[in-house]
């Protein structure tokens, strides 16, 4: 299993438009961010290569070509908004690479907005003539179930994005048993004793709190990957030091920051970070 960062940047990119900044001149190719995604690539129990995207941005279609995907199995969405989910029409090719439709997990929130927002695909029926568009199977995700995906499980975390309910996910292996959260009792002590490599893995991006019930899902993981802006406060996303507080209570055996904008350059901000905490970068690999 590893988690392949797609993108890292906030909802303009970095370099923004029209930004004469030193992080949008940078020459540091970690210093261009595509718009947050990531995608989650395994191999299942029958041998079956996997690939299961997080969001689906409006960069989907470089960043596939960039990362090299050449399937994609399932979509799980955090939330509705366009840096996250604008890129749902480039699904269509794998479409026809696969020769199957792809399933598509979201809150119901969330898939009103794609349905709304992508009536073309939803209705298809509707269209004034047949054209080429994605084939979907939307499914409503429950928060307090985990979805078992081709053997892994993407466990929801709620988080708040501003006033927003939206979803983080918990990554692993699903584990033989009843069922019951991750298939084995939650540790109350210090993340990282979840098992080598960086599995289990949380998912937090956009995020400005954590309710008190989702701290749970945070413990024992072996990778944290947490939003984090800006050095300046801002209503909707942590900032750099929030997000560090989050990793150090959190503690778990690595800790990358995504969602970034340009105030932030790579190499500097990694120099002043805590042992066991980095910038994320577009491209990025974590197995």
């Amino acid at each position: 299993m590893r988690l392949v960062f797609l993108g890292t940047g906030t909802s303009a990119g970095v370099p923004a438009i029209a930004c004469d900044c030193a992080v949008c001149r940078s020459d540091d190719p970690r210093d261009k961010r595509l718009r947050a995604g990531a995608a989650v690539l395994f191999t299942d129990a029958s041998g079956q290569e996997r690939v299961v995207l997080i969001d689906a941005t409006p960069d989907l279609r470089q960043q596939a070509l960039r990362a090299g995907l050449r399937r994609c199995d399932a979509v799980v969405f955090t939330h509705n908004h366009v840096d996250h989910t604008f890129g749902l029409d480039e699904l269509r090719r794998f479409n026809v690479v696969q020769n199957a439709p792809i399933d598509i997990y979201a809150e119901a929130h969330t898939m009103g907005h794609l349905r709304r927002v992508y009536q073309h695909i939803f209705d298809k029926e509707l269209n004034v003539q047949p054209s080429f568009v994605a084939t979907l199977i939307p499914h409503i995700i429950d928060e307090h179930r985990p979805l078992d995906l081709f053997g892994v499980w993407f466990t929801p975390i709620r988080l708040l994005h501003g006033r927003l309910p939206i979803l983080g996910f918990r990554i692993e292996p699903a584990r033989a048993g009843d069922g019951s959260l991750y298939g084995r009792p939650l540790s109350a002590g210090a993340g990282g004793d979840g098992g080598e490599g960086a599995f289990p893995l949380a998912y937090c991006t956009d995020v400005s709190a954590i309710p008190p019930e989702s701290w749970a899902k945070l413990h024992g993981l072996r990778t944290l990957v947490l939003d984090g802006l800006r050095h300046r406060r801002h209503p909707t996303h942590f900032t750099l030091q929030e997000a560090v507080s989050v990793a150090e209570r959190v503690r778990p055996a690595r800790t990358y920051f995504t969602h970034m904008a340009h105030d932030l350059p790579h190499a500097e901000t990694n120099a002043s970070l805590p042992e066991g905490m980095e910038l994320a970068y577009d491209g990025l690999v974590l197995k």
